[in-house]
């Protein structure tokens, strides 16, 4: 058989297989898992395709948007803001977004990253406007969580997701920073000074402390002494009581005995004048002590 009049004869049945794959092959769409695919019917929204295999109406349906609903990054972006207290200051953000809802971001907006750079932009310098320097520096976490939750509330009618709208960084200008700088060397003067006064205050009242510790101490020594002295004058005037003259005249010739010893002791004296009342002391005492035994 020729195979012209094969293909002749077969026309149809051919041009209707062609027929059928090509519309199978316009009719199934694989939409990977990194993105969203919006179909429009005639210029309208017919539906949004999910990853996966979809089907659509061939000659009808088509993949007018393919949006990817991967996590992106704004450009770092710096802006100029003024603080209630008149300081000009430059802020460096960062923003990290995604698409969640596609039909929105394609038909409400037209240049995503511009808007949102511009959203982020104005409530950056709001948000300083109300604060103070101090407070900027300070209290850095917060104003970047006022900020992202102003951020996500203006881009939600988008369909977008503000994942992180992070401050990196608040710089100043020269004149600004010379007078922190001076300021700051003369806070740390301040409480160089303040440490110092205290220093010699905690010096002065242990000093205190340790003299009013010695007295104290020393009165309880004398108070020691008075009592031990007083317990012996009392022994003495007890044997007294008991014994009479003799026991008194004992102690004194006692005591004059001891003076004389430690007089003898002393260092580099080789001859010792005694006066007569002394030897009469020691008579004294050995008569004393025979009398006794």
């Amino acid at each position: 058989m020729d195979p012209a009049d094969f293909i002749g004869g077969n026309a149809v049945m051919l041009a209707f297989a062609a027929f059928v794959i090509l519309c199978i092959f316009l009719g199934v769409r694989i939409v990977p898992q990194s993105e969203k695919h919006v179909v429009e019917r005639f210029g309208r929204l017919r539906a949004v395709l999910g990853p996966g295999i979809n089907f659509v109406v061939p000659f009808l349906d088509r993949v007018a948007h393919r949006i990817s609903i991967l996590e992106r990054q704004l450009p770092t972006a710096h802006q100029d803001a003024i603080t209630t207290d008149n300081v000009l200051v430059k802020v460096e953000t960062s923003v990290f977004y995604r698409i969640t809802e596609p039909e929105k971001t394609v038909y409400r907006i037209r240049d995503v990253d511009a808007a949102i750079a511009t959203t982020v932009a104005g409530i950056v310098r709001s948000e300083i406007g109300k604060m103070e320097l101090d407070q900027v520096q300070s209290n850095r976490n917060e104003l970047t969580q006022n900020i992202r939750e102003q951020v996500r509330a203006m881009v939600d009618d988008w369909g977008i997701e503000v994942t992180r709208a992070e401050i990196l960084d608040v710089n100043l200008d020269e004149a600004t920073r010379a007078a922190m700088l001076q300021q700051l060397n003369a806070e740390r003067a301040r409480r160089a000074q303040v440490t110092e006064a205290e220093g010699r205050k905690r010096a002065v009242e242990l000093n205190a402390d340790a003299e009013l510790y010695a007295a104290e101490q020393e009165s309880k020594a004398r108070r020691v002494l008075a009592d031990a002295e007083a317990y012996a004058t009392g022994v003495i005037a007890d044997a007294i009581a008991k014994n009479g003259l003799e026991a008194a005249q004992y102690q004194v010739a006692l005591k004059q005995v001891e003076a004389l010893t430690a007089v003898g002791q002393g260092a580099g004296k080789q001859t010792i004048i005694v006066p007569a009342a002394a030897m009469d002391a020691f008579a004294d005492a050995f008569k004393m002590l025979k009398g006794r035994g």
